[in-house]
């Protein structure tokens, strides 16, 4: 009787992406967030049950990578618009930015309790954009680059 062999996906090892932070907007990060380069990144682990952790200077956004239902690269936008921590009142989603340069944003398949909100959606502006969206499909996770001009 022939063996038969089950086949599994190549294992994705953890990876982290830098969060770009803007030479100007640096130092007031710094001062209101305490972010630094050493502090400001985004871990994928691996799926389905890894976490996707995002450290923003004292600030860290936990979920599991299986949570995320799809990302969409964005950007660029204002300066004045992008720096910082922002929550939309809108929408409820919560951005973690240190350049205006673009973000990926994550929707979630179900909203992640944050402090006392319920957060559907985060926008990171990691450093390598394309990268992030690629570990991202990797882990299963579909998307889009509203950049190039699909909609």
């Amino acid at each position: 009787m022939p063996r038969e062999f089950v086949r599994y996906p190549p294992a994705v090892a953890s990876q982290r992406f830098a969060i770009r932070v803007g030479a100007r907007s640096g130092p007031l990060l710094r001062i209101i967030y305490g972010v630094r380069s050493e502090n400001a990144w985004v871990d994928l682990g691996e799926p389905p049950d890894g976490e996707l952790i995002v450290s923003f200077g004292r600030t860290r956004f936990v979920t599991r990578v299986g949570n995320i239902g799809r990302w969409r690269i964005e950007g660029p936008w204002r300066w004045i618009t992008a720096i910082g921590i922002r929550m939309s009142i809108r929408h409820g989603d919560v951005s973690f930015d240190g350049s205006h340069h673009g973000g990926v944003r994550l929707d979630f398949r179900t909203p992640v309790r944050w402090s006392i909100f319920r957060v559907p959606a985060i926008y990171v502006s990691a450093d390598d954009l394309d990268g992030l969206a690629a570990a991202l499909a990797a882990r299963g996770v579909t998307g889009e680059d509203a950049r190039r001009g699909s909609a």
